[in-house]
């Protein structure tokens, strides 16, 4: 494992990090000597400035800190690019403070001042530069925006993913704002109206990578190029029917008719501005970033659910992966924590990581993978070469990881990959209690929370 930290991480990033090192340090030191280490400032890998940062609630301590609006060290994310100690202090005083204090107001929670700043940012400079695209076309200006669009493109998903989990991200007042931005903006960044909401909302999540699940990798070899190219191209061709097709079996005609409705009027859309208004315009405003996000999306979705446990496949814990890097964190608000994101998907972005460093025994116990310095789309490509050593050399050890080598690791990295035959997912995938069943046993709640919070999932996947 590479024990370096990357300078340009975010500051919970890089608290995560030295943490897992030292607990690194700290078992590697116990199965030397036999004894436990317990002064945390006897290790000097890191400097001795910010030990009290390697244990647990010296961690947590500062994590809560920044996330809390009542404390002095609070710190609203207001960029994305750069944090406030990269700020000039002239700039910052007179410029970024008053307007994250006006900001903090409207959005829904102080911390997200960012996410005014991407609303801001996408109607004020990818607007206008669509409609003038329509109006008066030039090939260069197409392609600068279409760049421009397809650098903003995971940055406004993951605004929209804490968009569609939280039924908004503004303030009451400004609902109607809220409610209408994303009509505006979706089709200009690649989405759809409302697609992502019904797949990523009403079906991913419900379904959790399992063998229902319409972006499930359980039934492809997930380090094969040509499995890889079946998945995406079922996605890119298919979805517009397999989506209402599952909410069809699952019952749910509403839901069905909603989805279809609204990824049809978007074809629909496309369609007219492309053959009736602009036809260069639109295959740069519209066209191509819709293919990209495509493609995008489903890469990222093989690199957070390629590493699926051979053992227990319905474990969130062992089923999706964490990500500690640039990208995905700093960009992507937290994205690469996407086993906690699976065990409670409503949980706000920025405590994350505070969850994390809290649950690392859940972590351990059930045998999780977290990585650094490498993002999904990494993750991917390196998967397609059959790279496992550059994995394993990403891979963050935690509880019986610790002490392995690297060839070790990447052998027990490739056991990850596997296809699941249909005997095995039949049999590692139970039936679920239907609501029916549970009143005939005389069960009055569900047995699993809806919410799907941390200890009930934990339990569940202790059985």
């Amino acid at each position: 494992m590479a024990s370096t930290i990357h300078p340009y991480l975010t500051e919970p990033d890089i608290i995560v990090l030295r943490n897992l090192f030292n607990d690194v340090s700290r078992a590697d030191d116990q199965k030397k000597t036999g004894e436990s280490k317990t002064d945390p400032k006897s290790d000097k890998t890191l400097g001795e400035d910010i030990d009290h940062l390697k244990t647990d609630r010296g961690a947590l301590d500062r994590l809560k800190a920044l996330n809390d609006p009542e404390n002095s060290q609070f710190q609203p994310t207001v960029l994305v690019t750069w944090d406030e100690k990269d700020i000039h202090p002239i700039i910052n005083e007179y410029l970024i403070r008053p307007y994250a204090k006006v900001a903090s107001r409207i959005v829904r929670h102080p911390a997200d001042v960012v996410f005014l700043t991407h609303v801001l940012l996408y109607t004020f400079v990818n607007l206008p530069s669509a409609i003038y695209l329509f109006y008066n076309f030039s090939y260069l200006h197409g392609i600068i925006h279409t760049a421009f669009t397809f650098w903003c493109a995971g940055s406004f998903t993951l605004l929209m993913h804490n968009h569609i989990h939280n039924n908004g991200i503004l303030a009451r007042e400004w609902a109607i704002f809220d409610f209408c931005f994303p009509y505006v903006l979706e089709p200009l960044m690649g989405h759809t109206w409302d697609s992502y909401y019904y797949h990523h909302v009403k079906h991913h999540h419900v379904e959790g990578n399992g063998p229902n699940d319409l972006s499930s990798t359980l039934r492809y070899q997930r380090d094969d190029i040509w499995h890889f190219l079946h998945y995406v191209g079922r996605f890119l061709f298919l979805i517009w029917l397999d989506l209402p097709l599952y909410f069809v079996r699952k019952g749910n005609y509403k839901l069905a008719l909603q989805s279809g409705g609204s990824e049809y009027a978007a074809y629909a859309f496309l369609y007219y501005m492309t053959f009736h208004v602009n036809a260069r315009a639109s295959t740069s405003v519209l066209i191509i970033p819709f293919m990209l996000l495509r493609l995008g999306l489903m890469i990222g979705n093989w690199g957070q659910h390629a590493l699926v446990d051979e053992l227990e496949p319905d474990s969130d814990y062992r089923s999706s992966i964490t990500l500690v890097d640039v990208p995905s964190n700093r960009f992507c608000f937290n994205d690469g924590y996407h086993t906690g994101h699976h065990l409670n998907p409503r949980r706000h972005w920025r405590d994350q990581p505070v969850h994390f460093i809290e649950s690392k025994a859940a972590y351990r116990d059930g045998r999780a993978l977290v990585f650094h310095n490498i993002d999904y789309l990494m993750m991917t490509f390196k998967l397609m070469q059959k790279d496992y050593m550059y994995l394993a050399n990403c891979l963050v050890p935690m509880g019986d990881q610790i002490g392995m080598s690297q060839r070790e690791l990447a052998d027990m990295l490739r056991t990850k990959t596997r296809r699941f035959t249909e005997e095995e997912i039949e049999a590692k995938f139970k039936k679920p209690v239907s609501a029916a069943e549970r009143k005939k046993a005389g069960v009055q709640k569900p047995l699993v929370d809806e919410k799907k919070t941390d200890v009930v999932t934990e339990c569940r996947n202790r059985k």
